[in-house]
């Protein structure tokens, strides 16, 4: 048993209008370093390989290029931004794609088109449900930026290692899932967007019954 659709609207709902205020200071911060847009919508791939277009307050300067994933320290992201990123408020208008059924609170973090094998029998088993704004491989690897910042080449490392761990989490939780799991989990991102830092990935897997090491 999991979220409904429609509950999962509500919630989005009133998660934005709850979040306006942080919403409109964040929107303000970005256009004074960075003038306009504020939003920033990328293509990942949904459910059944269906592409969409995921939102966010936009973290990076205009017209950046480069890698589709983001190390620590990476040049492109403003001061605003770099500050939205630490505590997960970039990911806020998410809460509109969820009102839209593109996503759902809890669920598989959709990727970018590069990055995604739909050949692969473990991107179809993701690809079977609907993304989410938060799982349990996004709360375990909160920090992929600074694990990132550390390899030669980010692209490639996430690619060969951490990719695959992630999907190898998203697919565990997708088959275990309860309503008391998607809720502990919904709670636990909820405090560690706060807490930006002292995220424990051995407690956060413990706590979901997986017993992978992470390296």
């Amino acid at each position: 048993m999991k979220f409904d659709n429609a509950g999962e609207r509500l919630l989005a709902l009133a998660g934005i209008l709850a979040a306006s205020p942080v919403l409109l200071l964040a929107s303000a911060a970005i256009l004074l370093e960075d003038g306009g847009p504020v939003l920033f919508r990328q293509r990942r791939i949904g459910r059944h390989g269906r592409p969409f277009g995921l939102l966010k307050l936009r973290s990076m300067r205009k017209n950046s290029s480069g890698l589709k994933i983001t190390a620590g320290s990476d040049p492109r992201i403003t001061k605003a931004g770099a500050f939205l990123r630490r505590y997960k408020l970039d990911e806020l208008p998410q809460l509109w794609n969820v009102v839209r059924g593109e996503m759902g609170l809890i669920g598989p973090r959709p990727e970018v088109p590069d990055y995604v094998d739909e050949q692969d029998v473990l991107w179809r088993e993701i690809l079977s449900v609907r993304p989410g704004i938060s799982d349990l491989a996004s709360l375990v690897y909160r920090d992929e930026e600074q694990i990132l910042r550390g390899a030669a080449d980010p692209d490639a490392f996430y690619r060969a290692s951490l990719l695959p761990r992630k999907l190898r989490l998203s697919v565990h939780y997708i088959r275990s899932r309860t309503l008391a799991a998607d809720l502990k989990l919904l709670l636990l991102t909820i405090r560690y967007s706060f807490l930006s830092s002292g995220v424990e990935p051995e407690r956060v897997l413990s706590a979901f019954a997986y017993t992978e090491v992470t390296e």
